[in-house]
């Protein structure tokens, strides 16, 4: 079976392909500044602070000399990062020597932001204004349940409450590798979309943000801008108003969407309307690094292959459907088994086994989060060796070979074929051989030299 995987961590990675002057534009912002320096490996940040108050080029050579010998695939990997998102320069002397030299603008404002801090183009309203704002209990509750309709969006249209729609620019979104759809069918989960719901929360959304801003110039808007707006609202302060007002008409229209998501709450007010980021909004320049936000689980699995997930959420219920038999549902508990026919309808959803382990394993309940294994071991084997099951056939297009005039030209097809990784099987005793289909042009064009 293929493996599709879904590449969610990757977003710094679509910044770095911006061409060279957009990329440049975006470092017009500290908080960006900042936001990239975050998302970059410990040896590249390392490397900033250390060549933020240098204006001469830094010899690569002598860059070499900052790492033992052991840690150069990390030095590689941290000036290739670098490089990429233009934070870094390469320049080259007379003698063609390479040296690295820091981005203009990144330096002057890192330096900056060191020396007096960053100011956002928008300050909190005052509760004057505002009167009384939601709480961040009320917050969370908010964005949890807007990003599970989200997500039920996906899964099954029936399973989200009527009234809910979704603005034509995020069905887009969805359309974009999540979702499939043929002439006169509703649209269904792709491969990509099982298993993007097996994503942490995090992953998720950087994965739809970076789909949102990809499919940004089909509606005609700057991905730069939307990309500037979004990390610099990673700095705004979770639960507090902004003013509507002192929003561009892009990020009048990308707010809209963000409300959807969960990332800010909007209120209207008797004069002015304001957005209120919640922890998603705020979590995201912290969701470019790879270390995941810890998050209590629900998930209690037995050694019969008994699941329970502690939990009313119609989403869990509906993400364990997807590799697992859901038995019943009470308030505030989900019972269900891990069967093979759960399993296999998993597998032909393009899940694999790691990723059913890995979800299981992510969101244990905290009662077994401390036992080794987390997941029964006999649990994990038997998922894996049902994956296995259905793949023991590979089917290869191929041709057989009989009826050799000769013991010795039935051998040197047999070392021709081997010899170039194309031979299948062999039959000594009936002088019988399969090679590759790819190779059948070749095979007989041997053949032939040898008559």
């Amino acid at each position: 079976m293929p493996q599709v995987m879904v590449v969610a961590r990757n977003f710094m990675d679509m910044v770095a392909a911006l061409p060279a002057a957009k990329l440049d534009m975006l470092y017009d912002s500290a908080f960006i500044c900042e936001a990239v320096l975050r998302s970059f490996p410990p040896l590249a940040k390392k490397y900033v602070i250390q060549m933020l108050y240098v204006s001469s080029p830094m010899p690569a050579a002598a860059m070499q000399e900052w790492v033992l010998d052991e840690y150069a695939s990390k030095h590689k990997v941290a000036i290739d990062r670098l490089l990429q998102l233009r934070v870094f320069v390469e320049v080259r002397d007379r003698r063609k020597e390479v040296s690295y030299k820091m981005n203009n603008k990144f330096q002057a404002n890192m330096q900056k932001y060191l020396v007096s801090g960053g100011c956002l183009p928008r300050e909190p309203l005052p509760i004057s204004v505002t009167g009384r704002l939601p709480t961040l209990v009320e917050l969370e509750n908010y964005a949890l349940d807007q990003w599970e309709c989200f997500l039920l969006q996906l899964i099954n249209s029936s399973q989200v409450e009527k009234g809910t729609t979704f603005s034509s620019s995020m069905m887009k979104t969805f359309q974009r590798g999540l979702l499939s759809s043929r002439d006169g069918e509703a649209a269904k989960l792709s491969e990509n979309g099982f298993q993007f719901l097996l994503m942490e929360t995090n992953a998720q959304l950087w994965y739809i943000m970076r789909e949102y801003i990809s499919s940004a110039e089909e509606r005609g808007v700057d991905p730069t801008d939307l990309i500037s707006f979004l990390l610099e609202l990673s700095f705004h302060t979770q639960g507090a108003a902004y003013s509507l007002s002192t929003l561009t008409e892009v990020q009048r229209v990308a707010i809209m969407d963000l409300m959807e998501l969960g990332l800010v709450k909007l209120q209207q007010g008797r004069k002015d309307s304001w957005f209120i980021p919640t922890k998603l909004a705020t979590n995201l320049s912290s969701s470019l690094s790879d270390s995941a936000a810890s998050k209590e689980g629900i998930v209690v699995v037995e050694t019969n292959f008994r699941l329970y997930a502690y939990s009313a959420s119609k989403l869990h219920c509906e993400i364990l459907r997807l590799f697992s038999r859901v038995e019943y549902q009470l308030p505030n508990l989900i019972v269900g088994a891990i069967t093979k026919e759960s399993l296999y309808g998993a597998f032909d959803n393009g899940i694999t086994a790691e990723q059913i382990i890995s979800f299981l394993q992510q969101n244990a309940h905290p009662r077994v989060i401390d036992k080794i294994p987390i997941v029964p071991e006999n649990v994990t084997d038997q998922i894996r060796l049902w994956e296995n099951d259905r793949n023991r056939v590979e089917m290869v297009l191929s041709h057989v070979y009989e009826d050799f005039p000769s013991k010795d030209m039935f051998e040197q097809c047999c070392d021709h074929a081997r010899d170039n990784g194309y031979l299948l099987w062999e039959d000594a005793k009936k002088m019988r051989l399969i090679v590759n289909a790819e190779f059948h042009q070749e095979m007989r064009e041997f053949l032939r030299r040898q008559r």
